[in-house]
């Protein structure tokens, strides 16, 4: 987390097979990372995603962005940066960039909507999650 708690930092490790055969992180695998960044974001915030059903939620991914600026390398040790973009009534969005000695090679965002553990659809967003959540402070300009 930063100073002021808006934005977390997960820290990358790419792996051999991450490495496509031009020498760079294929891009599926910077999902698999934003996932990993996202459970770490709510584990910082003290709501880990396990306790999520006790809140009779769950979430689902509406919608995804990425865009590419610069190579991520088997030797370099990215961060993803994550923060809260937009808080609705029944769906939130999460920024994230990846960062690469401080300088950004990808940026982009998760779009998820809330939905009913009991199977009933979309609900809104427990005042707990809100919480976790937190301030809205975009990584992303629009």
């Amino acid at each position: 987390m930063t100073e002021d708690g808006a934005v977390f930092e997960h820290s990358v490790v790419p792996r051999f097979f991450e490495i496509d055969r031009q020498g760079v992180m294929f891009n599926m695998w910077y999902l698999a990372h934003v996932d990993e960044a996202v459970d770490g974001f709510f584990l910082a915030r003290d709501l880990p995603y396990d306790t999520w059903s006790e809140l009779g939620v769950d979430v689902h991914v509406a919608h995804v962005e990425i865009d590419w600026k610069a190579a991520i390398t088997l030797t370099d040790r990215p961060k993803v940066r994550m923060s809260t973009a937009r808080i609705g009534k029944k769906s939130f969005t999460l920024d994230f960039a990846f960062t690469r000695d401080d300088a950004i090679t990808a940026t982009g965002c998760i779009v998820y909507v809330a939905v009913a553990t009991d199977g009933s659809g979309s609900t809104l967003l427990p005042p707990r999650l809100v919480e976790a959540l937190g301030e809205v402070a975009p990584l992303r300009t629009a």
